[in-house]
């Protein structure tokens, strides 16, 4: 038989893990609306799917919006925060159906970005195509990359 040192603290630890971990599920499930039999439509807050991609001269935010309108989407820049808000509205509920299961979200949503001091912001340019917003967020200047052509001697 082996002798195994005990630590009071493992055993602790891995019991306040297990706990952290049962919370972190209970508050996801209750704030993604999503807890319960999924019968019911989800309306309130919903957070699209974003994509942040940098490249050499831009910062461009792809963020997933089906079922909206251009019209719907509110884009601002403040103190280098980039804000995306919008409403996806509920099209008309028909009472006379019977619905099995509903999981498409509806309801408002807010999405904002820390962008680094050295964009243009007056310059930030926004597509929306195909239920694709993309925005388009210049660097300045000096932040874009220079290549120095080194001599050798």
């Amino acid at each position: 038989m082996a002798i195994t040192r005990w630590s009071p603290t493992t055993d602790i630890t891995r019991e306040l893990d297990t706990m952290q971990k049962r919370m972190n599920r209970l508050f996801n499930d209750f704030f993604s609306g999503r807890e319960g039999d999924g019968d019911e439509l989800i309306s309130g807050t919903w957070n699209p799917a974003v994509d942040v991609v940098e490249h050499d001269d831009s910062f461009v935010i792809e963020a997933e919006l089906p079922g909206m309108n251009k019209d719907d989407i509110k884009i601002s820049v403040t103190n280098d925060i980039l804000t995306i808000r919008g409403e996806k509205k509920i099209e008309k509920e028909d009472k006379k159906k019977n619905y099995h299961r509903t999981e498409r979200s509806y309801g408002s949503f807010t999405r904002s970005f820390s962008l680094p001091g050295n964009i243009k912001s007056d310059k930030v340019d926004a597509e929306f195509k195909n239920g694709v917003l993309m925005v388009s967020v210049p660097k300045s200047e000096e932040a874009k990359p220079k290549q120095i052509d080194v001599k050798v001697k």
